[in-house]
């Protein structure tokens, strides 16, 4: 055996165990770097509110801590509202369940003509020994579990805001720690990309919030006008959910109210998903281009994209880091390159619907009319 193979075997095990190592430091270290990236993401969309305070004369610290308190009041607002929502309909549901099994069960018997019988399901469901006894029973285990992960969640939640606070507050220090190890040409690299990232990531997230509340509330006038149990917390789901997942979040966020409405009256729910359609048409067509003219909007095939590779790498928190991520990306990509005046063409000819559906027209007219762009 030649010499030198004894060092390439003795080389492969080092690296080997090295990998081993490294790969177990990593994992161990997951959770840490999941939480840093929160949390820079976090400061990225709070760091313009800071500035804009701390150019009127507020120290970054107090405004660094009442704008995170705000995002605080406002997530316990969500989750409570939903909650009490849950807990509320739970209850109801338990307390009025044959009511509820007779008003479905006739329904659908009048409406598709099937023969259900009613008084065979509420049988089913207060069997001990039926399915739905029995789910209730293995929920009861699994409370105890559920503190531990609420405790573990709360935790977290501490950490993400404390690295935050330090990411925003000392914010200047840290760039200045940064670009003295640069170059000038260097430094002026890294500002004006931190710059971008801040003005993009917290623009698209401050355009979000606020189409989410313009959604929350025509969703809790429409909700308590046909008088649907919690209009509030519903309105907030189908704000925050419809705005901040992206493509299947609007099916989403429509489905709870109208399932809770369907419960109570049938026809209020068909009403309730028709003003769920009116409202996205609204949005897409009034609030949407207005509210995003000045910061930036996300074609829904990139966000959705980028929703399902950021929940592949890491989990659902990742699934909502992705889009302010693409939209800061895709602000970065915006400015690499040159740009080019669009010939004239079907093909890159946007027009109005209605400009579009008289040229279809004219062309089944006049089959022969030519295809240029001002035909």
């Amino acid at each position: 055996m030649p010499r030198w193979a004894w060092k390439v075997v003795l080389l492969f095990w080092i690296g080997y165990l090295v990998a081993i190592r490294v790969d177990t430091f990593i994992d161990r270290l997951y959770g840490l770097f999941t939480l840093l990236l929160v949390s820079l993401f976090l400061s990225l969309a709070i760091e313009p509110g800071v500035n804009r305070l701390a150019r009127r004369g507020w120290r970054r610290g107090t405004a660094t801590t009442v704008i995170l308190l705000g995002v605080v009041a406002g997530f316990l607002l969500f989750v409570v509202a939903i909650g009490a929502l849950v807990g509320q309909q739970i209850a109801d549901l338990l307390a009025n369940s044959e009511t509820y099994v007779n008003r479905t069960v006739n329904f659908l018997n009048d409406t598709f003509g099937s023969h259900i019988n009613a008084q065979e399901v509420i049988e089913s469901i207060n069997d001990p020994d039926g399915p739905v006894q029995r789910f209730i029973k293995s929920q009861q285990d699994e409370l105890l579990d559920l503190s531990v992960a609420a405790l573990g969640f709360l935790v977290q939640a501490l950490s993400v805001l404390l690295f935050t606070f330090y990411l925003v507050a000392d914010g200047p220090k840290l760039r200045r720690v940064i670009c003295s190890r640069l170059s000038p040409e260097r430094q002026r690299r890294v500002l004006t990309t931190w710059e971008v990232a801040i003005d993009k990531t917290g623009g698209y997230l401050y355009s979000r919030a606020l189409l989410a509340g313009l959604s929350a509330v025509y969703h809790w006038i429409v909700l308590q006008a046909l008088g649907t149990s919690a209009p509030v917390a519903l309105a907030l789901w189908v704000g925050v959910v419809s705005q901040f997942l992206p493509v299947v979040g609007t099916y989403l966020a429509g489905a709870l109210p109208v399932l809770v409405t369907f419960i109570d009256s049938p026809p209020k729910a068909l009403a309730v998903l028709v003003a769920v359609l009116v409202y996205q048409q609204l949005e897409n067509y009034l609030f949407l281009p207005r509210v995003t003219a000045r910061t930036m909007d996300l074609h829904p095939a990139v966000a959705f994209g980028a929703a399902i590779g950021g929940a592949a790498v890491l989990g659902a928190v990742g699934a909502v880091l992705a889009i302010p991520a693409a939209a800061m990306v895709q602000a970065l990509l915006g400015d690499v390159g040159e740009r080019h005046e669009v010939i004239d063409n079907d093909l890159t000819t946007i027009l109005p619907k209605r400009r579009r559906r008289e040229r279809r027209a004219a062309k089944a007219n006049h089959p022969t009319a030519g295809t240029d762009g001002n035909s």
